[in-house]
């Protein structure tokens, strides 16, 4: 089965639509996973989990940009999706802007935040540009937590829904959400594949495994990737504002560079330079942080001894404890599992990679 997929990229394609078919009747469906999903697929808070895992997905996608892409460990990245949260829930809070407007000038406002910091940050590479990267995405969320008449503070930012259409207002429209999150997903995903599939996206992978080569046939790896830097920072930002629409709010953490940590943890998890990884990874870590929250407050964690009672009723502790399996036991996340089943063919060397964007 690999090796026909392998061989037949369209294949890929086929087994994606039916995906987005089968996730697009999902809310119509009556269809139960006990332990997993909360209830039915068609109750309001299922469609909240799931619409939250199509988000993370969309997220991680922009994040697989940047890290499995163009090779760029950012540590900052969760200062864009803030951008997106926090901006539009500000213009539709002081201005009288509707809603796709204001998102239209946030996102217009992430690019060009995006363009200038990555230029500054581009300037250095390696560890060096993620403590660049981390130092921006700090001041950021000092800006948010020292603003509260602005951005709310500690307590974060309510959504204003005056200029909020109302089949995306309110807990009966969970569903019409949901549709907007897997149409994101569907959106960020073309748009990933696009890039890869471009002149300059064989640019930065050449320029990932390796730099110096690139330099020396005369190409230029500082635009490619303050290119791929750009186009993953406004991707990132329309994931918060609809983040912003689903939640009814932005909290301080969509700063914080454990956000960007999380991120790296999902792309790692599911496999670094898998677009398809970064989805799975982002589905399964979605829904194990949000059932490791109930299972912790469960009975049955607190009839357990405290040597097991106290660590267990850390959801964080579980997370971390499978993370660390993973990268000992899968090195290649599950997609590098996926991939070892059959022989591949599908890893295209750099050199390969370069003589294409010649």
């Amino acid at each position: 089965m690999k090796t026909v997929l392998n061989d037949k990229p369209w294949l890929w394609w086929i087994l994606g639509g039916v995906f987005v078919a089968f996730a697009a009747v999902l809310p119509l469906l009556n269809l139960s996973i006990p332990g997993v999903l909360p209830g039915a697929t068609y109750t309001p808070g299922t469609l909240q989990v799931l619409a939250l895992a199509l988000l993370f997905s969309s997220l991680a996608l922009s994040y697989h940009l940047l890290f499995g892409t163009a090779g760029l460990l950012s540590f900052g990245h969760a200062l864009y999706f803030a951008i997106g949260a926090y901006g539009l829930g500000i213009v539709l809070d002081r201005t009288d802007l509707t809603l796709v407007p204001a998102m239209g000038l946030v996102l217009a406002i992430a690019i060009v935040a995006a363009y200038l910091i990555g230029s500054l940050s581009l300037r250095v590479a390696g560890i060096s540009f993620a403590m660049v990267t981390l130092a921006f995405a700090q001041a950021g969320n000092v800006l948010v937590r020292r603003n509260p008449s602005i951005t709310g503070g500690e307590e974060g930012l309510r959504l204003q829904t005056e200029h909020v259409p109302d089949f995306l207002v309110g807990v009966l429209n969970t569903r019409n959400l949901y549709w907007v999150a897997l149409a994101l997903l569907v959106v960020v995903f073309v748009i990933v594949t696009v890039f890869e599939s471009s002149r300059a996206g064989h640019v930065a992978a050449a320029v990932r495994e390796n730099e110096l080569r690139v330099r020396v046939l005369g190409l230029r790896p500082f635009v490619v990737k303050l290119v791929a830097f750009v186009i993953a920072s406004a991707l990132a930002a329309l994931v918060g504002m609809v983040h912003l629409l689903l939640q009814s709010g932005a909290a301080p953490r969509s700063t914080s560079a454990d956000f960007t940590l999380t991120l790296l943890v999902i792309v790692v998890l599911g496999g670094v330079g898998s677009r398809w990884g970064a989805i799975v990874g982002a589905l399964v870590y979605t829904l194990l942080d949000q059932r490791l929250t109930a299972l912790a407050s469960s009975e049955w964690i607190e009839s357990l001894p405290a040597v097991l009672r106290i660590p267990l009723s850390e959801p964080l502790f579980i997370l971390g404890t499978l993370f660390i399996l993973v990268v000992l036991f899968l090195p290649g996340g599950i997609a590098g599992a996926v991939r070892r089943i059959g022989p591949s063919r599908s890893f295209v060397p750099a050199r390969d990679r370069i003589e294409e964007a010649e």
